[in-house]
């Protein structure tokens, strides 16, 4: 069966810091493009940033660059997003996905939320 589990939201105040973990099961790791998304209800889903297991190639959006650091532990099949210098815009539910690596993977997963697998998603709450 394949899991993707997300862990590591919370609420945290405007400035500081959050880990999110994102478990992978059930499919070849390295085969695969990881990526971070979040979800407001006013503004949809946005991809955050996103990892390519096998060469470790990252990509982030504007405005997180600087701020949140992506990152894989092949041995333990997870994903983190380190999240620091967190603000009040940054709170919503965040979700990662994964995408079997081929051509354009990162961007199709990226931009256009193409994905084989979503995970349930954790909430991030930034208090200002």
């Amino acid at each position: 069966e394949v899991q993707l589990v997300e862990s590591g939201g919370g609420l945290v105040q405007a400035g500081g810091s959050l880990r999110l973990s994102c478990a992978a099961s059930g499919f070849t790791f390295d085969d695969y493009v990881i990526g971070w998304f979040r979800q407001t209800p006013g503004k949809g889903r946005e991809g955050v940033s996103c990892i390519s297991i096998v060469d470790g190639e990252t990509r982030y959006t504007d405005s997180v660059k600087g701020r949140f650091t992506i990152s894989a532990d092949n041995a333990k099949n997870t994903v983190y997003l380190q999240m620091n210098s967190l603000k009040s815009e940054d709170t919503a539910v965040y979700f990662c996905a994964a995408l079997r690596k081929t051509v354009a993977t990162m961007n199709r997963l990226m931009y256009r939320h193409e994905a084989d697998y979503w995970g349930q998603g954790t909430q991030v709450t930034v208090s200002s």
